[in-house]
């Protein structure tokens, strides 16, 4: 499905309950760098089987949505602006909804937040840190940069090459030299195919990855927009940490939710992160990078928790201030003192999804977009916890075909 906006069309997926109607605020979920909405195909039926309308979508410039003119369209500030947007369109009734951001898109997610342009209900960071990435990750990716830039230095403009007539969908209307000064994508898009045959598929072959997946894997690297993977990929290394004004803001629910082997950003990082944001925390056992697809359904199951509770505490604030004007005047009895909460709502322990028909495999590799087959994620438990929770995951330890693909390519 396409989300039209007025900052132009995405490339989405969406999930709706099987039975019954939306009754929950719709979720809102963006991908990391070089991913897509596929990446969440595991999740989203179980998502949406709790009454909600849950939606994936690709950034611009990423996997079949359309691409800027030029890096500046890839700005931390203009990607938040399309979130903006894409928020409006799907949650058209002005009354917000739960946003996820993976990764670099937790990074878009937190700028979105920040704009304060949009009603967000909860806010969830998923294998995100405070700011850039380091250690291995941030050395593959400077690597694929460096291989970028020279191209720009070695191919730039000159006499003979005139701009391609052939653009992917992240790729649309980049042609001719970009308003950065940067070589168009068509030229770009070279070197992005001598990465992955040096080094991408390489290494997925080596992860005995299936060659169906790794076809989608190849497919999904050339149509990313090259000028976008580039701006992308510096913000990722350059990133300020805005934990403290994200802190700030005051009222919104978070969760910091991580795999225990995160190798982008380590979980100590991001545990310090949910201390200093005053937020929920949650570690899966077993989980890298990428837990919609190596544990989805704890990954599910703790959303479903998460946002459930996020709605119950919005509507009980707003039933305690409706019986407060209610009651306001002359003779009218006090209106009984708030209770004080934890920050954020409090979230029951997360358990495994309620038993359901088994998803074929599609996962983040999936050649044909769709959402997994039903099933239900349900919360265990009514126990409120605040803080860390450590979530015992049914995947821990091992993947299912659904989670066949390496956890992530270079630093998604």
């Amino acid at each position: 499905m396409t989300i039209q906006s007025h900052r132009g069309a995405f490339a989405a997926l969406e999930a709706q309950p099987t039975t019954g109607v939306c009754e929950r605020r719709p979720a809102l979920l963006i991908p990391g760098f070089t991913g897509s909405k596929e990446d969440f195909i595991p999740v989203l039926q179980p998502l949406a089987s709790a009454g909600r309308r849950v939606v994936a979508i690709d950034m611009r410039g990423q996997y079949q949505s359309q691409g800027a003119t030029g890096a500046g369209g890839y700005a931390p500030d203009e990607l938040a602006a399309d979130i903006t947007a894409i928020i409006g369109a799907v949650a058209g009734d002005g009354q917000g909804l739960h946003l996820v951001g993976h990764s670099l898109g937790g990074l878009i997610a937190r700028e979105v937040a920040l704009a304060r342009a949009a009603r967000i209900t909860s806010l969830t960071l998923l294998g995100s840190g405070p700011g850039r990435i380091t250690g291995q990750r941030a050395e593959m990716l400077r690597g694929m940069l460096a291989m970028m830039a020279a191209t720009d230095r070695e191919d730039g403009p000159g006499p003979g090459r005139g701009p391609s007539t052939e653009d992917g969908p992240g790729t649309a209307g980049n042609r001719g030299t970009s308003d950065d000064g940067l070589p168009p994508d068509h030229r770009l898009r070279a070197t992005v195919a001598r990465i992955w045959d040096e080094h991408l598929a390489p290494q997925a072959r080596a992860d005995r990855v299936p060659e169906h997946l790794i076809a989608f894997l190849h497919r999904r690297m050339m149509s990313n927009s090259p000028t976008g993977l580039v701006a992308m990929g510096k913000y990722l290394l350059t990133c300020p940490d805005r934990t403290a004004e994200l802190a700030n803001l005051g009222g919104l629910p978070i969760l910091v939710l991580y795999g225990e082997n995160d190798d982008a950003w380590r979980p100590a990082v991001q545990e310090r992160m949910a201390r200093r944001l005053g937020a929920h925390r949650v570690c899966i056992p077993g989980a890298g990078h990428s837990p919609p697809v190596e544990a989805p359904e704890t990954t599910a199951s703790t959303l479903t928790a998460f946002w459930r509770t996020a709605e119950d505490s919005e509507r009980r604030r707003a039933a305690g201030h409706a019986m407060s004007s209610g009651h306001s005047g002359p003779g009218a009895r006090p209106a009984a003192a708030p209770t004080s909460e934890a920050p954020g709502p409090a979230l029951p322990a997360p358990g495994p999804a309620a038993p359901g028909p088994a998803a074929p495999a599609p996962g983040p590799a999936a050649p044909t977009p769709g959402p997994a087959a039903p099933g239900s994620a349900s919360a265990r438990g009514p126990a409120a916890r605040e803080s860390a929770v450590s979530a015992p995951s049914p995947s821990q330890g091992r993947r299912g075909s659904a989670a066949a693909l390496p956890s992530g390519q270079w630093a998604r």
